[in-house]
Order: structure tokens, then sequence, then C-alpha cells
């Protein structure tokens, strides 16, 4: 596997393999779990060429959030990507990525980004178009992956690569999680035992929710209420961001529920903001 640190040697790595290979990008910010190397997994049996990008990107975090503290360790992710069989880790520096001038974002529309997690992280879906865009421009990969944890990330990086007709695939995968149903997260890390434990009462929630459904309850509203009154059973550890009942397809809210739908979620345990979600078809 090679390390490469600037875009003139991530372009000359990538040079010789085209345009005969076909090129998978893992973009990633690093602290790897078992979800990343899924998404590592699904790339080396699809590509010729897997390469995986390691950016802690600044400008998709808001003023007091954790870019800081966020969790760092090059030499443990260097060797799980080597045995998950990715080719070349990309990871730049912020004074790579961003020059001193740098001032041309690439912005969501509102209608994707004005609610769910771009409600409590202004900015945030503008930082994530422009990195991904870079990045996709950089390394020109056929294929890239991500997962459905993200989703409210995933449905913008679609739409971006629709609206402006950039020859990516954009492969979206399940989440992945702990045999508790805790989504893996870097940010699991934060957690102290007790949070470790509250966490799980979020993936409840939306468990809940989908027994209503299979239960015929198909009212939007009441769906999200009594996900709400639930939630509140659970433990008193947990400050709520969102419940959300979505299409899958534009985030938007359908009144009668119906076709591929999302049951979204994020929560707060101390200092650390958890999402999950459960995608199902109605």
């Amino acid at each position: 596997m090679k390390v490469v640190r600037t875009i003139k040697e991530i372009r000359e790595a990538l040079a010789p393999c085209r345009p005969s290979k076909t090129v998978g990008l893992v973009p990633t910010m690093g602290y790897f779990h078992v979800g990343h190397l899924s998404l590592m997994a699904h790339a080396r049996k699809e590509c010729d060429l897997v390469v995986t990008s390691l950016f802690v990107n600044p400008t998709q975090f808001g003023q007091g959030e954790d870019f800081e503290s966020y969790p760092r360790d090059e030499k443990r992710d260097f060797k799980l990507a080597r045995d998950a069989g990715v080719d070349i880790i990309f990871t730049p520096g912020a004074d790579e990525m961003y020059e001193d001038d740098f001032g041309f974002y690439v912005q969501a529309p509102e209608e994707l980004t004005n609610r769910l997690c771009g409600a409590s992280r202004p900015g945030h879906f503008q930082g994530v178009a422009t990195v991904v865009t870079k990045l996709f421009n950089i390394i020109q990969p056929q294929r890239a992956y991500f997962g459905q944890k993200d989703l409210q990330q995933l449905v913008v990086i679609k739409r971006m690569v629709k609206d402006l007709n950039q020859p990516v695939e954009v492969v979206g995968l399940p989440i992945i999680r702990e045999a508790d149903g805790l989504a893996l997260s870097s940010r699991n890390v934060y957690l102290s035992p007790d949070e470790r434990h509250n966490a799980l009462a979020l993936y409840q929630t939306l468990r809940f929710g989908r027994e209503l459904l299979d239960k015929g309850l198909r009212n939007t509203e009441e769906l999200k209420t009594r996900m709400k009154e639930f939630l509140k059973t659970q433990n008193s550890g947990i400050r709520l961001d969102y419940l959300e009942v979505l299409n899958v397809e534009n985030l938007s809210t359908p009144k009668t529920l119906a076709g591929s739908i999302a049951l979204a979620g994020a929560i707060w345990l101390g200092k650390t903001r958890l999402i999950d979600n459960i995608i199902l078809e109605v």
C-alpha cells in the first residue's frame, strides 16, 4: 500500500492506471472501524485499484464542534487499510486541500440541507459537498463508496453528482452495527460506559418505529409522536436533536407512508452527537 500526501503525488500514482483500470474511492476522515473497512472490502471486490482518502476536513466542522479533538491515529489506520486491501491512502494536510486564497465552495440545495443534521450544523454540507467534489476531481474515480449511516450526506452527494454531471457512480452501503445494534461511528470512542449503554436507545426507538409500521401505522405525524414518546421512556441521559420520518430519495416528509422510507434520528449524550437510521419499504 502506498501512502501519498500531495495532490501531485496522487495524480502521478494514478496516471499509469488510466484509462484501463477501474478506480474506487472510499472517502473517510480516518479512525477506521468495521464500517469503513466494509466499504474498502466492497470497493476491493468491484475495482482494480482502491484509493482511501484520510482527511479530517475542517470546512465541515462548525464553531464549537470537535475538529481539534476528532480521533486520529494514522499508524493504526494505515495497518487496517493495508489489511483491507487498499492500494493507495491519500492523506493530505489542510493546507494542501485549501490554499490560502481558497474561496470557491459547492452549495447544496436548501431543501436537502436545511433540516436534520443541516439544521443543527449550518455550513456542514457545504463543506462536505466541496471536499467530495475536490476528491472526485483529484482522484477521478469511477466509483465512490459511502455508508448509509450518514443518510443525508449520501443523498446530498448523489444529487450533487447528478446535477453537476460528475462521472462517478455513488455506491451507498448498509450500516454496520455492533452486536447489540449500536451503529459504528468513529465518535463512539467519546462515550463513557454509561453513555455507551444509553446510546442504544436511539436504535431501539427506530426499531420501535419499524414495528409500528409493520403493524400498519401509516400516519407520519402519529408515528413521529409515538417514537418520541418511546424514546423518553428509555432513560434520562439523552438530549434529542431530531427524530424524523423521510422519503429516502429526497428527504421530504411524506404525509402518508409508502415506498422507500427512512426512520432517522440524532441524539446528544454529553458532548457526543450520534446519528442513526433504518431504511425500509412500506
